[in-house]
């Protein structure tokens, strides 16, 4: 099996040990500093399940790679319409893009049947541009569980969790998907296929809809944000409607709100994703976390007078950012 990481950060870079541990053939496509560090030391991943070194491939010209049978995508969602350059080379007909994103994802309703069969979403696939780039019919979604940072150019620190879900849009157990699993499963992390990967969705993005706008707009960390009694009632009340847009859809995700935030709680003084890039002047992923939600609101009828409240403010934010 040979598998190209696009984006090959703290998560991809982590598959890519993993995978190349369990003996495919993988090539890490990165820049900078922390390609430099790995391509002279090798990825070097310290967890609590053992440290380890990798020797992987690591280049930044993807051209160098030619075709694979998988692409993984490491990248934020905001960038996959401008990744043209970096996927297109590692392209052949049967080339799997397996796209490791938060949030509503631009294949969502590509196989999905019912009434919105196909429909394309503007929020996270404007004018069809990222559908340019990444053609639905390679897509296979995941679900990250796992939590990795870089520690530095070419040292990834693994947190906790090792699954990664993986599905088909069309809900089958595609011989792609199984192949990928057990590569996974051969370089010790978790990846079950999933027929129903929407619901897998659904229940992470209830608490990337909600902690990482308010963590924006509030500076505040998952302990405080679930101990502050107003704001903690705000995050609910997103939680809900954003379960409800789901049952609207046909999907029941298998939580409960009060399971999240307690769930939520637990995490202690952890600063989201969305907080982190603010801090660093990075693009906050927000289209897909919440605006996305919004348009199927919009679509399926549902009110959600939080989520928009929410959406109208952290979308100023983020303009801010972005200038």
């Amino acid at each position: 099996m040979k598998v190209a990481i696009v984006g090959a950060g703290a998560i991809g870079a982590y598959v890519g040990a993993a995978l190349h541990r369990a003996g495919a053939d993988v090539h890490l496509i990165a820049r900078g500093p922390h390609l430099a560090a790995m391509r002279q030391h090798g990825v070097q991943v310290h967890s609590p399940r053992g440290d380890w070194t990798a020797r992987v491939h690591a280049t930044d010209r993807p051209a160098d790679v030619g075709p694979v049978d998988h692409v993984f995508l490491g990248l934020k969602a905001h960038s996959y319409a401008a990744c043209g350059p970096l996927v297109e080379p590692l392209l052949h007909e049967e080339t799997s893009v397996i796209a490791a994103q938060n949030g509503i994802p631009w294949w969502y309703f590509h196989r999905h049947g019912g009434p919105h069969d196909g429909h394309r979403l503007e929020s996270v696939d404007r004018g069809g541009s990222v559908s340019a780039v990444l053609a639905p019919r390679r897509a296979v979604g995941c679900v990250v569980y796992a939590a990795t940072e870089l520690e530095g150019p070419g040292v990834v620190r693994h947190l906790e969790g090792t699954r990664f879900s993986i599905g088909e849009p069309d809900r089958s157990r595609s011989r792609r998907c199984l192949d990928f699993s057990d590569a996974m499963l051969a370089g010790g992390l978790k990846c079950p296929v999933e027929p129903e990967l929407r619901e897998d969705i659904w229940i992470k993005l209830l608490g990337n809809i909600s902690f990482n706008p308010i963590s924006a707009l509030t500076r505040a960390t998952m302990l405080q944000m679930c101990r502050h009694r107003s704001t903690r009632q705000v995050i609910e009340l997103m939680m809900r409607e954003a379960l409800a847009v789901a049952h609207a859809l046909g999907c029941r995700p298998d939580i409960s709100v009060e399971r999240r935030l307690a769930g939520a709680e637990r995490v202690g003084e952890h600063r989201t994703s969305t907080l982190q890039d603010l801090e660093k002047g990075k693009p906050l992923e927000l289209d897909v976390l919440l605006a996305a939600v919004v348009e199927l609101a919009d679509i399926t009828g549902v009110e959600v007078p939080t989520l928009r409240t929410v959406d109208a403010i952290s979308d100023l934010l983020a303009r801010g950012v972005a200038a």
